[in-house]
């Protein structure tokens, strides 16, 4: 009888010890799982729902050519890109973008782009042409009063917009995000009008 009591004590211990083990396990592996979803949280939070301001900027392919050459007041047009590159895990819808070009301090040109949308993780090429008149420049010493640039002369002009919109996150969640272009572009005004150089701010 002790023998048998013996064993069935020892059998409840066992069985005991086993469903502690079975316990510790089982803890063990919430806290695995607690941790697991903390960490993709965090992730998801700061870098999934984290709204970043797109970059705009102006292309360097520019197709230049003379509007009217014949005229000492030299109007140039040319036909270029301005980029929109959104690294948000979500679509930036944008509004309607005015992009100004100046020559010493003066508007010599203005760009319309509509509003429109760039798809997450993407880049938009929007297509532009843009005419650059001289007509709001000073006169320069010029007796006359004209307002003119000359051929063979380098032209250094300012290219700057901000564009506004939105980022959408998970299709519930949308927030403001602007952004700002501010490039610097050399011309060349002659027979071979071309681009000589082309800086953008980050």
């Amino acid at each position: 009888m002790r023998e048998k009591s013996r064993d069935a004590e020892s059998a409840m211990q066992s069985s005991k010890e086993l469903k502690r083990k079975k316990r510790i396990k089982l803890a063990i592996y919430i806290a695995i799982f607690v941790v697991f979803q903390i960490i993709v949280i965090t992730v998801f939070g700061l870098v999934i729902m984290k709204a970043k301001a797109p970059k705009l900027r102006l292309s360097n392919k520019i197709d230049i050519q003379r509007a009217n050459s014949s005229s000492p007041s030299v109007d140039i047009s040319f036909v270029t890109q301005l980029r929109v590159k959104n690294s948000n895990f979500g679509p930036y819808k944008f509004d309607n973008t005015t992009a100004t070009f100046t020559y010493g301090g003066a508007t010599v040109g203005q760009v319309i782009v509509p509003k429109g949308k760039v798809g997450l993780k993407s880049t938009k090429k929007i297509n532009v042409i843009v005419s650059l008149s001289p007509s709001q420049l000073p006169n320069n010493g010029d007796p006359a009063g004209k307002q003119y640039w000359t051929p063979g002369q380098k032209l250094t002009l300012g290219a700057t917009a901000k564009m506004t919109g939105k980022v959408e996150l998970m299709w519930i969640m949308k927030k403001k995000k602007s952004t700002n272009m501010n490039c610097t572009l050399i011309i060349d005004v002659n027979d071979h009008n071309k681009l000589r150089s082309l800086e953008c701010m980050s």
